[in-house]
């Protein structure tokens, strides 16, 4: 199993504390930006967690040359939903459309039950072979 150490400052008391939070509890992971007063871009991609005192932050880099793929990349990795923090700190799932339809869906490659017992179209075409005694 997965896990992502988080450290967090008590409020009381002022000690740190390592938390491990196993990744199948994460929700998706966001990307966001920010522009500096300086007008500098920051790009950062975290985890999402629904208790907001468990996101973690994965990737940071000045501008934004390669977040994309990095964002997609830890997205895949830990087979997460991607998801876009707006402005306001709102999170806004993304999603590949064009024209209401979904580009890049992966579809399952394994048959139904149903189809289990058919022969694919190559097989079908193939003439068995022949046993020698």
């Amino acid at each position: 199993m997965r896990t992502v150490t988080v450290r967090r400052q008590l409020d009381k008391s002022g000690v740190t504390v390592k938390v491990k939070v196993p990744v199948a509890e994460y929700i998706g992971v966001a990307v966001a930006t920010h522009i500096s007063e300086s007008g500098d871009l920051t790009s950062t991609i975290e985890l999402v967690h629904p208790n907001g005192d468990f996101n973690y932050r994965v990737y940071e880099e000045g501008g934004n040359a390669n977040i994309v793929a990095e964002w997609q990349n830890w997205g895949k990795k830990l087979r997460l939903p991607l998801y876009i923090r707006a402005g306001d700190g709102s999170l806004v799932a993304y999603s590949q459309q064009i024209d209401g339809v979904m580009v890049g869906v992966e579809h399952s490659r394994r048959m139904l039950s149903a189809e289990a017992e058919r022969r694919t179209r190559f097989a079908r075409r193939r003439k068995p072979g022949e046993r020698t005694a």
